[in-house]
């Protein structure tokens, strides 16, 4: 898409590929986070063409464009249609569809679907639904085990799912925290699990010490 160059800002393409390592450099244009939202408010996904997208930015276009739609029959056939070319943490992490909110019970047999379908970054996408929409009121005990029950050598899937328990620790801690007692996880994503609660500012000090008691050495 010839639109986006005139965005592009090298300082900050040479920024973000430092931040996305995996992903080929030749791909990054450079763009702001700020001016691809207001791009994508203009722009429909028949404007971006057929997947895949050449570049980082065009994917990041397609997540927020996506973000956007209403219909939650359309999002997930969208998503289900974007999620095999997601391939790296930015875009997975920014694709967030807002209508979600608003059917969380038909949203869960799709986070199953994500969670077992063996590409890392659909894994990702489904744990960080549970982690966006199933922390708080809609919150059951059975949602922990299915994060845990995820087995990936991935770095980008064990990273979420660290952040996922340490976000968890912060909401549930009670409920959570056999998890890390009971020694449940995988021990790298144990010990970044609490790696993250200890920067947390909403896991309460006294919580951290506990925490702290059950770092593998």
């Amino acid at each position: 898409m010839q639109m986006l160059f005139p965005l592009q800002d090298l300082q900050y393409r040479d920024f973000q590929r430092k931040l996305i390592p995996g992903l080929n450099p030749d791909r990054i244009i450079g763009i702001r986070t700020p001016d691809l939202r207001r791009m994508a408010k203009e722009l429909t996904l028949e404007d971006l063409g057929p997947l895949p997208h050449r570049y980082f930015e065009e994917n990041q276009l397609h997540a927020f464009i996506l973000a956007r739609e209403k219909d939650f029959d359309a999002v997930i056939r969208e998503t289900d249609r974007f999620l095999p070319y997601v391939d790296n943490w930015a875009t997975c992490d920014q694709l967030s569809p807002k209508c979600f909110c608003r059917h969380r019970a038909e949203l869960l047999p799709h986070i199953c679907r994500w969670l077992a379908s063996g590409h890392s970054y659909t894994v990702r996408f489904g744990i960080k639904m549970l982690m966006d929409h199933f922390l708080e009121k809609d919150f059951l005990p059975e949602y922990p085990q299915w994060v845990a029950g995820v087995r990936s050598g991935d770095y980008y899937v064990r990273m979420m799912q660290a952040w996922y328990f340490a976000t968890a620790l912060a909401k549930q801690y009670d409920a959570v925290f056999p998890f890390i007692s009971e020694h449940r996880l995988d021990e790298w994503v144990h010990n970044k699990t609490i790696q993250k609660a200890m920067e947390s500012y909403r896991i309460p000090l006294e919580n951290k010490e506990i925490l702290k008691r059950y770092r593998i050495k």
